[in-house]
């Protein structure tokens, strides 16, 4: 029993350290799965005396109105007899208290340090453990009193606020509620008794303790509290007997005042028969016992949960990446190998494993067609046009067969629109190829760990395609160059044949320039366009492909990784300048992944021994 309870305690601080416990939060945490005690009662129904009567010292502050202005979780640890108390505050680490006066004081302080010296209260807990040797294994969560109107100081929303704060924890389903309400009081009032219902209806988390048996009207008793009939539970009631004012003011010490405890259930003749299950003692071993039987009951649920949040803190630290290395060798190569990664993803992009690589060839098979199909001649090979520059062509002296000059005049000036459609074809695959960059950035989990390191591999690769664009540019605008600066053979072989059947070449030269002549002409030379036309529209893809698509696959950070192995170790740090945000999430999820793991093995070793 006492290593289980222990085992819990133990745990419940390792939440509250790492702040894995849910007051206000909708979550469930390993420290809402744990089963705990809560005291509940209203102010001045003598709660913080049994509080004390089941620690055996006087350590909780004292006064009228709200004292226990925040939740407080005592943690109760038997110790070896003869060994010396002492008590521990988590805010407090390493500081051992063994003036139990001195413990009151820091509970005093600490609330002041939240809440100020007002009357406000504060739903942060304050977490105390106490060693000693007569006490048993025990988690208690001393509640503020629950109160019908708020006294001066205090805001009119002070009674809803502390209902509220009480409600959060008792509403759990592993909260164990103890209900304070004194005997001189009707239960049908009782401020625990109100709220208890409230969140268990059944009373089968319920604990009903009777205070100030022993200051009852004279032939008056709480035997038919105590025995449920007034009110029945599923555990029976208990009634203690506190120290009065009288006792306190005196120092009575907690071990004269259980046994005149004692000796007033077994001497009075109402409560003789039941004093084997009435007192403090008895309070505290029977909420032992009960919270030993409770946890052992939960252990599945918590082991599942348990197992679950594992899963899910791993899942989370994956995403995360892991932290970054302390050498430069070590940096270089986590630089190296999320570069490799982001490579994989951009050439994921183009090959179809993810989607995007398909807009490019959308520019070779729709764009760069219409825009080619959408060029207008006409102006090029207008009649005024084609008589111009053929007469230009032509100089002092007439052409004798066919005008060539004119000819390849005609034909340079309307193939050199197609470098427009050229250009854009080149420009529109490198927005593309920079989309796909991008969208692999963001692909790349690891890249969303090193800010600097993310915007250093965008800018790198953004400067690749920038000398790619530049050099596919080049290459394909030469198509188009070579196009016009030379010209097909089979194309003139046939212009005499043409012009034979045009008529006879002997005309003067006026008859040449007729419309139907230069007609004739802009046909002939709108043809050999179009074939050009047809065969660029093949040869620019190509050349596009070979100069920006391959070569971003081939070596898109090729560049970066020259200059990556000329920086020194303060370079490759700051590539390595991790969000801090991301920092701080990886280190307190390690935390709490540390924290549940060893939860998990050692919840499973004490299954795996009942």
């Amino acid at each position: 029993m006492e290593n289980l309870i222990s085992l819990v305690n133990k745990i419940q601080r390792a939440c509250t350290a790492l702040g894995d416990h849910g007051e206000a939060s909708a979550l469930p945490t390993l420290w809402d799965s744990l089963p705990a005690i809560a005291v509940v009662g209203g102010q001045s129904s003598g709660k913080s005396s049994v509080l004390e009567s089941v620690v055996g010292k006087d350590f909780l502050p004292r006064g009228s109105g709200i004292v226990t202005r925040r939740p407080l979780v005592l943690q109760l640890h038997k110790i070896d007899e003869g060994s010396r108390e002492y008590a521990e505050f988590l805010h407090l680490p390493r500081k051992r208290f063994t003036d139990f006066v001195a413990v009151r004081k820091e509970i005093q302080d600490e609330t002041d340090r939240e809440t100020g010296r007002t009357k406000q209260i504060s739903s942060v807990p304050i977490h105390l453990s106490i060693y000693s040797p007569n006490v048993v294994n025990l988690t208690l969560i001393d509640l503020p009193g629950l109160t019908k109107v708020a006294v001066e100081g205090q805001p009119d929303s002070i009674v809803k606020d502390i209902e509220d704060m009480v409600r959060s924890f008792i509403e759990k389903p592993n909260c164990i509620i103890l209900a304070i309400s004194p005997a001189n009081q009707d239960l049908a009032t009782s401020d625990a008794i109100k709220i208890s219902r409230e969140v268990d209806p059944t009373g089968d988390r319920t604990i009903g303790v009777l205070t100030k048996i022993d200051l009852m009207d004279k032939g008056t008793d709480a035997v038919d509290m105590l025995e449920g009939r007034a009110y029945r539970l599923k555990f029976p009631w208990i009634g203690v007997v506190n120290r009065s004012q009288a006792d306190i003011n005196k120092n009575v010490d907690m071990i004269a005042a259980r046994r005149r405890e004692r000796e007033y259930f077994n001497s009075t003749p109402e409560y003789k028969h039941l004093a084997h299950r009435m007192g403090s003692e008895h309070l505290a071993k029977m909420l032992s016992k009960h919270l030993e039987t409770v946890i052992k009951s939960k252990i599945p649920g918590i082991q599942s949960l348990i197992n679950k949040t594992i899963a899910e803190l791993e899942a989370e630290l994956t995403r995360l990446g892991k932290p970054v290395a302390a050498d430069a060798g070590g940096k270089l190569y986590s630089i190296m190998e999320i570069c490799r990664s982001f490579d994989q993803i951009f050439k994921d992009h183009l090959d179809g494993v993810r989607p995007g690589g398909d807009k490019i060839y959308n520019v070779f098979d729709n764009q760069l067609p219409a825009a080619l199909k959408r060029l207008q001649f006409d102006k090029q090979l207008s009649m005024e046009n084609i008589r111009k520059l053929i007469t230009e062509a032509d100089g002092y002296q007439p052409h004798l067969i066919a005008p060539e000059q004119g000819y390849r005049r005609l034909i340079e000036s309307s193939l050199i629109t197609i470098r427009g459609p050229t250009e854009a074809a080149v420009d529109a695959v490198h927005s593309l190829l920079k989309d796909l960059v991008h969208k692999a950035i963001g692909e790349t989990v690891d890249l969303k760990q090193y800010p600097g390191l993310r915007v250093e591999v965008g800018s790198a690769a953004v400067d690749s395609l920038e000398r790619m664009r530049d050099e596919s540019k080049r290459a394909t605008l030469q198509l188009v160059d070579m196009e016009c600066g030379y010209l097909t053979v089979d194309f003139f072989r046939k212009l005499p044949q043409d012009v034979d059947k045009g008529g006879n070449p002997t005309h003067s030269i006026f008859d040449r320039y007729n419309d139907s002549y230069l007609r004739r002409i802009g046909t002939t030379i709108l043809s050999y366009v179009n074939m050009v036309c047809a065969s660029l529209r093949h040869s620019i893809p190509k050349s596009i492909v070979y100069c920006q698509v391959r070569e971003a696959k081939r070596s898109l950070l090729d560049h970066f990784f020259t200059e990556l192995g000329k920086m020194d170790t303060k370079r490759l740090s700051s590539l390595l300048n991790e969000d801090p945000a991301i920092m701080e999430r990886r280190g307190a999820l390690a935390k709490r992944l540390e924290l549940y793991r060893n939860a998990q093995a050692e919840i499973d070793a004490v299954a795996w021994s009942k």
